[in-house]
């Protein structure tokens, strides 16, 4: 199969619906009350795009955006299971390609997308006699940059550089057992300096 500007993955559900116990056991999971949570964002790929050298190849792990499943996705006519997987190497906002993993493991961003290492911020307490109890996170808008793409390099960052970013401008993927952030490289308003105390 060759596709023009798209990937095509193997995805077996568009939802999580099944998690394994520490001791193997099998649970069905209603995903109705939490979908978004729940909604498949990996599978195998079948195929790459022509127009575009990814790196990536037949039989890699990719990691795509919700919407590749949301609302019965964007199924491949003809082929069950298969899904397209738009993708841009510019332009993240066209690109719901976000990353893939290799066939040895290691982890590759696609397109504008960077992966961050999430930081929550410390909660400020106004005093020492009251503990403040709140019931909501407060949203993350800082992270760790956790690999390098050229995006990040283009913008003169690298691994490890601590970055901010608008309220919900990240979501969450997991990749492997590893929980990242997922967010549009043109989305970093700053990026951290270290203070040398001299």
């Amino acid at each position: 199969m060759r596709t023009y500007n798209f990937f095509v993955v193997e995805i077996t559900s568009v939802t999580k619906d099944t998690i394994k116990t520490d001791g193997g056991l099998e649970l069905y999971v209603d995903s109705r009350f939490n979908e978004f949570e729940h909604r498949t964002q990996c599978g195998k790929v079948v195929a790459v795009p022509f127009k575009f050298d990814t790196g990536v190849e037949v039989g890699d792990e990719l990691y795509f955006h919700h919407h590749v499943v949301l609302n019965d996705g964007q199924p491949l006519t003809g082929y069950e299971n298969h899904y397209l997987v738009a993708y841009d190497p510019e332009s993240a906002v066209n690109s719901q390609a976000i990353a893939y993993k290799d066939k040895d493991g290691e982890i590759h961003p696609l397109s504008a997308w960077s992966l961050v290492e999430q930081i929550q911020e410390e909660r400020e307490e106004k005093s020492d006699l009251v503990e403040v109890v709140t019931l909501k996170e407060k949203p993350v808008t800082k992270g760790r940059i956790a690999f390098d793409t050229q995006h990040v390099k283009d913008l003169g960052l690298k691994v490890g550089d601590v970055v901010a970013f608008k309220k919900n401008m990240d979501y969450d993927v997991t990749i492997g057992d590893k929980k990242y952030g997922r967010v549009r490289t043109n989305d970093f308003l700053y990026v951290e300096e270290e203070v040398h105390n001299d």
